[in-house]
């Protein structure tokens, strides 16, 4: 896995990914302690609204910045994104109204909602290899989960010496390390369609993916990983401070309990699959989460509080292990149903999509387990988590294949797309673009 380091192109982003990570997860910790130093048990609703706001943000601000983003210079636009992103975090600690904290959230998550996809669709340009590319998804999703490990644990120390709101200056300072890393490479300029202005691109990103049943079910897939994890990130401070009557430091071990859980999944995916299909250890892993809900809940009524501590230890954990099994492989999933000039506005109609399942997910975890209790809230989430998994199943077909025979009556029989054609009839690595309109099966 640890071999793509040795590219100095990714090794330089990877380092930018992860410090940039750590700040952003000690961010994740001030920002739920400070919702709950603002509304105390109403800290869940606050939580899940801030967060709310972010995806709206998210999915409506980037497959337009994704569309733009090939017209500038791809290390330019990250490190203004990044030093814009740095700026907005210098305020937080300074807020005293829950307004502020929702107007702030807006302006760095405008910034990112930019920011990721760029970033999520230069690696494959780096890393054209499979093989490579697949031990950067790990890494990536290692890195992710590193930082739910450690970034609370370090969140929690701090706090006893400083006080929380000083962890918005770890953020601050992983921005701007993560924008000095970018400077330090060149990176690969995107590719630009000739003639195609960026309002067209957006919407050739769309229909690719969601006319390829593949993405189809990895769209059902984002709103199981939407519903389980917006239990554990808007509840987790709920459940922790107000139902179990803990610590900080118990909060940062619980968040620590689910990357740590993800952080093994994603160690031991690389050698899952080169023996098994994406789909089926997608699915698998998807369908655990709504069992470790439903269970959960079950929990909530019928164990005495100090048995449910550890309780929520395991179950986070194992839910971090499902959440790792989704997600990493699913940038292999994209990268194979795109050409490289569409690439990246099919990884920001994921990124839209995914983050329009959590701009359902984050409120009502936030605002139904304010107005209706937690055990009514985690069975509503595992409900649609489980609809989520059912819906993958059906739209994404078990025999799932990347090179499919087809034909092509429409064109003529000269047409240089049928030079090692049988007649109009071939076969190659299908993927929909200008020349294939829809998946062959007609199901799409």
């Amino acid at each position: 896995m640890f071999s793509v380091l040795a590219n100095r192109t990714y090794r330089h982003l990877f380092a930018a990914q992860v410090i940039a990570l750590f700040g952003t997860g000690l961010m994740t910790v001030a920002l739920a302690l400070l919702a709950y130093d603002l509304a105390g048990a109403e800290a869940g609703a606050v939580l899940g609204t801030a967060l709310a706001i972010k995806m709206i943000i998210y999915v409506s601000l980037s497959p337009v910045a994704a569309g733009f983003a090939s017209h500038f210079p791809r290390r330019a636009f990250l490190v203004v994104l990044d030093l814009i992103r740095a700026g907005v975090a210098i305020a937080l600690p300074f807020v005293d109204a829950v307004w502020q904290v929702y107007l702030l959230i807006a302006l760095l998550q405008s910034a990112s909602a930019a920011f990721t996809p760029t970033f999520q669709a230069t690696i494959p340009d780096i890393l054209p290899d499979e093989d490579d590319y697949t031990n950067a998804l790990s890494l990536s999703r290692m890195a992710y989960d590193l930082e739910n490990l450690l970034s609370p644990m370090v969140a929690a120390a701090l706090i006893g010496l400083v006080g929380f709101h000083w962890l918005f200056g770890g953020t601050v300072a992983g921005f701007l390390v993560s924008a000095a890393l970018v400077v330090s490479v060149t990176l690969p300029a995107a590719t630009i369609v000739k003639h195609a202005s960026p309002w067209k691109r957006i919407s050739q990103g769309m229909q690719i993916y969601l006319k390829t049943p593949r993405l189809q079910g990895l769209f059902a897939l984002n709103l199981t990983i939407a519903s389980a994890g917006a239990i554990v990130i808007v509840n987790s401070v709920v459940i922790v401070k107000t139902l179990l009557g803990r610590s900080d430091a118990d909060l940062a071990l619980a968040m620590a309990a689910y990357g740590g859980g993800s952080m093994l999944m994603a160690l031991a995916l690389p050698r899952l699959l080169s023996s098994l299909k994406d789909r089926t250890i997608m699915v698998s892993g998807a369908f655990v989460l709504p069992l470790c809900l439903f269970g959960f809940s079950m929990l909530i009524l019928a164990f005495p509080l100090s048995a449910l501590w550890y309780c929520l230890l395991l179950i986070w954990f194992l839910m971090g292990l499902a959440n790792a099994a989704v997600l990493v492989p699913s940038g292999r999933l994209l990268r194979n149903s795109a050409h490289a000039e569409d690439r990246p506005m099919v990884f920001a109609a994921q990124f839209a999509l995914s983050h329009g399942c959590w701009m359902v997910t984050y409120p009502l975890a936030g605002w139904l387990g304010s107005g209706a209790g937690l055990s009514a809230t985690v069975i509503t989430l595992a409900a649609l988590a489980f609809i989520g998994v059912l819906a993958a199943a059906r739209l994404w077909p078990a025999s799932d294949a990347t090179v499919i025979l087809h034909d092509h009556p429409e064109l003529p029989a000269d047409h240089p797309h049928l030079k090692d054609a049988s007649g109009k009839r071939h076969a190659h690595m299908y993927v929909i673009d200008s020349l294939h309109a829809s998946w062959p099966d007609g199901r799409a």
